[in-house]
């Protein structure tokens, strides 16, 4: 609907009041990033802090970064969090999904800095945004890989926490390895962590011990990989970074979080007084997911293939939650051809149909 001037200026006017876009610039932004790892995690982790690092690479000495690793969440964060804004940063990123509440209620005592947290649903107030990325999508063409490749007929997953962004992924992984192989059957092992390698490198051994030759995971460090170096004729993905370093090894592809021109942009937008409040959530489309290179382990029929259905999906031809699709207990959750929406997706919360196992309370 078309506005008339005087209401698109008091409009405007609101917006700069309740923390929307800013009346001006600045000279200079400190830019500040709260991590759950360590940055030489070799995953999710590392490439945040990759994306910090592109930030300083494109302003130089009109951006100051500070950055605190291994941070826990829950109270821990909120300590973190309050440093931060008392310490004088602008822009503080919260890079996982546990340090939502945590952000909210700091963000409601400093209403002048600015806060972006990663994969959360929360903007309780004007100095808060969201930002997501499309990891389904990758999920999808890492499925496609799995169902092609696996001559055990099981394949697996290491999944961190039940939150719908695990969820999500599980599910894409699944759907599309069983549209290539009907009679593949997926294993899915818990670990409750982010980042652990022992735990990560226990659920990778007990996924081979059940016999599965195809392992994803949705954990920050690459001791997945590691294990399943040590048994011949099993592959994995590299999972948030490339982990190039198993290229010669079980990594077959990898999907890459590329947070950079994200981070880029909004501390430009604080630089140039554009920024605003938003919700992002990008995928392949948009570069913020990125299919690594995919290795001649893969056979080239199946490397064409995922590279299709990766143009597929970029091109808005093809979305990973296509009907006819069930949940795990029969009931129809989308019919022929329709496809799921980004609010059904966010607060995804069931296994779709073929997936044997209950997900944890």
């Amino acid at each position: 609907m078309k506005r008339r001037n005087l209401l698109a200026t008091a409009a405007m006017g609101v917006l700069l009041a309740s923390g929307g876009a800013l009346a001006q610039g600045m000279d200079k932004v400190k830019a500040c990033f709260v991590y759950v790892g360590p940055i030489g995690d070799g995953g999710w982790t590392f490439q945040h802090h990759d994306g910090a690092m592109q930030v300083k690479a494109a302003y130089g000495d009109k951006v100051e970064i500070q950055y605190q690793e291994s941070v826990p969440e829950g109270a821990d964060a909120e300590r973190v969090l309050t440093q931060m804004a008392l310490g004088g940063c602008n822009i503080i990123f919260t890079t996982s999904f546990g340090y939502m509440d945590a952000t909210n209620a700091v963000a409601a005592k400093f209403p002048d800095v600015k806060f972006e947290h990663a994969t959360g649903f929360k903007r309780e107030h004007p100095n808060v945004s969201t930002y997501n990325a499309r990891f389904y999508e990758g999920r999808a063409i890492q499925g496609h890989i799995a169902g092609k490749m696996t001559k055990s007929n099981k394949i697996g997953y290491i999944a961190s926490f039940p939150i719908p962004e695990v969820i999500m992924g599980i599910n894409s992984y699944y759907l599309h390895a069983k549209k290539v192989n009907p009679d593949v059957q997926l294993s899915v092992v818990w670990a409750f962590t982010w980042f652990d390698p022992a735990k990560e490198a226990d659920s990778a051994k007990a996924l081979i011990d059940q016999g599965v030759d195809v392992i994803a995971a949705h954990t920050d460090s690459t001791a997945p990989l590691a294990e399943a170096a040590k048994v011949e004729g099993v592959i994995g993905f590299g999972q948030a970074s490339d982990m190039a370093a198993y290229k010669d090894g079980p990594r077959v592809t990898s999907i890459i979080d590329n947070w950079g021109p994200y981070y880029v942009k909004r501390v430009g937008a604080l630089l140039d007084g554009t920024y605003e409040q938003i919700d992002a959530w990008e995928g392949i489309a948009g570069g913020e997911v990125l299919i690594g290179e995919i290795t001649d382990k893969v056979p080239a029929d199946v490397k064409a293939e995922a590279e299709a259905m990766r143009d597929a999906i970029a091109a808005g031809t093809y979305h990973p939650f296509t009907g006819p699709i069930n949940k795990q207990d029969g009931s129809p959750w989308l019919a022929e051809g329709e496809t799921a929406s980004d609010g059904d997706l966010l607060g995804m919360n069931f296994y779709v149909e073929g997936i044997v196992g209950d997900i944890p309370k």
